[in-house]
Order: structure tokens, then sequence, then C-alpha cells
């Protein structure tokens, strides 16, 4: 009993209910229930359109509030209507649980311990998917997912996929998501990466039931297609705008500092390896792959060799406000290794007849200007690190610590 008052404390010290998203789970949802009143009775349902007797047993619980409705929405849907509900009801936290009796009700005050050290954390329940019994589908969309989440964010988590969470409803105010189904899960953790919302595993434990009680409205290949299509979206919005938006972001005068010290003057590469490095990442980013420019220098800097974060980050020459700029510069160019004329920028009216009558000049000039300016900006770099790097032997650049470093990408 000492251990459900502590539970239940921490739930109103932190403002925090549960939400159970249920659809056609009556077998399980009952227990699941009874097992969440033992820990604290801020608790909202949600049914999401369960044609079973799931209304039935949530008859025989009057404590809980119930939010319901008659068409089956999909787990995402009946997660952002309970996130409505609970934020209407001023919880600044949510914990999501699903209703098939997989998580441990218990583990949810190692989420709110954890939230109690890092407030504003999105906490994600970390599985042991390693253990006897865990399906194998299971094992292998989860690490499918881990891999887009990084390539989306950055991050690597070690379950992206556990429904066990812990949602800031605050920081989560003003996003806006475009899926309903199962893929939800994945998107609300990428759109809350994106902005600045700190994501933290928290290890659970997990029981899978038989499965002959196992209930689950996962459609392998219908649900599997939904989510790659989400990650094909995520991962071109994140390329193509948010990375290259995140990196501007972080350009102050103290990134800045660390930066230069830490990649430019470290003495563990050379000069050359560092010129040209950059060099590469100016040519791929001024490429006609718009959208894939980080991908690319991600590859390029991985079988050439070349230092990863400065061909990266350099490849962010193609950010929005250079895009007028290197377009213009590849089309004039393109004309004058083709002998034709070219009209001044101002006079330019970007029809889609001007593009089919130009793209051939734009994709040679494109192509002529990445290879001219990745071979000036190495030359440079190169003259410009022979002059300022004077000691390229020394152990550490004065005055950087291991404490406070920031990556830039």
């Amino acid at each position: 009993m000492a251990g459900h008052d502590t539970t239940s404390s921490l739930f109103r010290q932190l403002q925090c209910c549960v939400i159970v998203p249920t659809y056609n789970n009556s077998g399980t949802l009952g227990k699941v229930l009874d097992s969440l009143l033992r820990q604290t009775d801020q608790v909202i349902v949600v049914n999401d359109g369960s044609t079973d007797n799931t209304r039935q047993v949530l008859e025989n619980f009057p404590s809980i509030r119930v939010v319901s409705y008659t068409r089956n929405r999909g787990k995402g849907f009946a997660l952002r209507t309970g996130f409505d509900a609970a934020t209407k009801l001023g919880y600044e936290y949510a914990i999501s649980i699903d209703s098939d009796g997989q998580h441990l009700p218990e583990d949810m005050r190692a989420l709110l311990e954890k939230v109690s050290t890092e407030p504003g954390a999105l906490l994600v329940g970390s599985r042991n998917l390693d253990k006897e019994g865990i399906p194998k589908g299971t094992t292998f969309g989860n690490r499918f997912s881990n891999f887009w989440m990084w390539v989306e964010t950055g991050l690597r988590l070690p379950d992206t996929q556990s429904g066990f969470r812990l949602y800031p409803l605050r920081r989560m105010e003003g996003l806006r998501f475009f899926t309903d189904r199962f893929e939800f899960e994945i998107e609300v953790l990428v759109r809350a990466a994106w902005k600045g919302i700190r994501i933290l595993p928290v290890p659970v434990e997990v029981h899978y039931p038989p499965k002959t009680e196992r209930i689950s409205h996962f459609r392998p290949y219908k649900d599997f297609a939904r989510i790659s299509l989400l990650n094909a979206v995520l991962t071109i919005l994140a390329l193509l705008i948010v990375r290259p938006f995140l990196f501007i972001r972080s350009l102050d005068k103290e990134n800045i500092r660390i930066f230069y010290r830490k990649y430019l003057l470290s003495p563990d590469e050379t000069n050359f390896k560092k010129a040209a490095s950059i060099g590469m990442g100016i040519s791929i980013g001024i490429l006609p792959i718009w959208g894939w420019q980080i991908a690319t220098a991600i590859a390029a800097s991985y079988f050439l060799k070349l230092n990863k974060v400065l061909t990266v980050v350099a490849s962010n020459i193609s950010i929005p406000p250079m895009i007028p700029f290197i377009l213009y510069g590849s089309y004039a160019l393109g004309g004058v290794l083709q002998g034709t004329p070219t009209e001044p920028a101002d006079e330019i009216r970007y029809t889609l007849e001007f593009v089919k009558q130009n793209l051939v000049q734009y994709l040679i000039g494109a192509i002529a200007l990445s290879i001219a300016a990745g071979l000036l900006t190495m030359l440079v770099t190169w003259l410009m690190l022979a002059l300022f790097r004077k000691n390229p032997d020394a152990t550490e650049p004065p005055g950087l610590s291991d404490t406070g470093e920031t990556d830039l990408i």
C-alpha cells in the first residue's frame, strides 16, 4: 500500500494521468484497469469504436473517465483524442499504456521518477526484446523503426515502437500530425524531436500473453506499407528542410567556436583531409540532388574516408537563403559553357516552360559549379589551415574541454 501511495502522490504532484486507448480488447481491458487503479485513479480510457463488450466492461469502472466514439479511427487518433481530453482537464503529462496487458502498470513509477529529474522530456518505455517469448516480427519491426528514427532525427533509441510512454502535453502543444493509426507513434517521436523535446528511454518489463489470448489489430502488410510511406515522407522532410533548419538555428557564437576548435583545429587528421572533406561537402551541396545532399554527403564521406562531420556541415550550403544564388549561378555558368545568352536574374520568370527550356543548361552549370566550388573551397581551406593551424601535433586545442560540446548536425 505504501508503494501505491507513493506512486499515486507522484501522479498528483506531476499532474499526470494515464491514457488507455482500446479497441476490441474487452478480454484484457478489465484486468489492465484493475491494475492501473491500484497505482492511480487518474485514468482516461478512449474507446476507439469497439464492437465487442468493451462498453459493458467500462461500466464496471464508474470512477474512470471514458471518451467514446462509434467508428474505429485508429490508435493514433485515439491517443490524440486522449491528449486533448487530458490537456482540457489541466494535466501536464500523460502516460500511454496499451489495453492488451503487455505493459506492467507497476513500471509507471519508473517513468514518473525519471521525468521528475528530466522535466519536459518525452519518455519511451524500452522493452528487453531479446528475452524469450518476444515475437520475431516485433524485434524486426523495432529495429527497422529504430533505424529510420536515426535517419530522420539523428537520435538512437532502443525501442521506438513501444506504446508505453510518458508524453509532456504542454511541450507538445502546437504540433500538428497527419497520421491516425499505428504509424502515429513513429510520427509523434520524430515531430517531437524536431521541436527540440528531449526523448529518453526508460527500461521497462513486458509481458506477451500466449497467441491464443493475445489480440493484435496490427495488419502486417497494410500497416507496414503505411509506416514505410510515412518514413519516406519524414526522411525527405528531414533532409530537405528540417536538418538544414536545425543546423542554422544551432549557429550561435559558442557553437561556432566549439566546432572550429573541435573539427578544424583538432590534431587527429591532416590539413589535406580536412580541406578535402569541406570541399566535397560544398560540391555535394551544390549538385542538383535537392533533398538528398546530406544523405549523399554521409555516403561519400564514408566511402572516401573523409571527416563525416565536416563533409555534412559543408553540404548545408544548400540552405534556403543560398538556394536562389546557387540556382542562378548554375544557370548562368551553364549558359557560358553552352555559349548561349543568359537572362539577368531580375528578368527571369520562373515558369514551367522556362524550366523545360533551360533544364539542360542548368544541369550542366550545376555540375560544373559544384566541381569548381568544391575544388576552390578545398584549396582555400588548405591554405587557411596551413597558416592558422600552427601546431598540428598538439594533443588538444587549448581551452576546449570534454563538457558542453554541442553537436551541430
